[in-house]
């Protein structure tokens, strides 16, 4: 096998796909690289207990921890866990059902939402306030979340536009996004809790 080293076109991929998702979109011609490679891009990356997860179709690849085989040790994680709150994964979930309803009638690639729009997603799960600013604050905290770890993509001099990115797809899969109608029933649940137990107290 090659190393990095002596293959002068595996690591400008290596190092793009270490740093976080390469986009076909954002540099077609590493793009090509890493399509050229991509067989030396998975040996490589298998030593550090990484799988390469190339989409073609998408137009993106990352790479993932590899789950260690029976018998093998664990290795330390080079891709960490990304830690989110509830109301950023509810609003995960309603942008990855929002991304299924528009592939499924519409034949243009690029969903692209309103700040208002992701807002009033949201509104019917949140507990009902008086104070509208601090709600859209609420939002827009975790809008900018998403944007951090990549799932929308604010767009240029379009102010309050946003791209839900279709690598969503690859993180909220089918089978989470079946289970949705339970957390959502889960999280209805854990809102009339806390309306009783504010009665309570008053």
């Amino acid at each position: 096998m090659k190393t990095a080293e002596t293959s002068p076109g595996l690591s400008p991929v290596l190092i793009a796909l270490m740093k976080g998702v390469t986009y076909q979109e954002n540099d077609p011609a590493l793009w090509q690289s890493l399509l050229a490679v991509q067989a030396r891009v998975r040996d490589y990356v298998a030593l550090l207990g990484l799988e390469l997860i190339l989409d073609e179709a998408e137009g993106h690849a990352y790479l993932r921890q590899r789950p260690a085989a029976e018998g093998e040790p664990e290795l330390p994680r080079l891709v960490p866990r990304r830690p989110l709150s509830f109301h950023v994964s509810l609003l995960l979930a309603l942008l990855r059902k929002k991304l299924a309803e528009f592939d499924a009638v519409s034949g243009d690639t690029r969903l692209i939402l309103g700040r208002d729009e992701i807002i009033d997603l949201v509104r019917l799960f949140l507990p009902d306030t008086a104070n509208e600013a601090r709600l859209a604050d609420r939002i827009d905290a975790h809008i900018n979340r998403i944007v951090e770890i990549g799932f929308l993509r604010p767009l240029r001099n379009r102010n309050d536009q946003y791209e839900v990115r279709r690598i969503l797809k690859a993180f909220v899969d089918a089978q989470w996004l079946g289970d949705f109608e339970r957390r959502l029933a889960d999280y209805r649940d854990h809102l009339a809790g806390a309306d009783t137990r504010k009665d309570e107290m008053s």
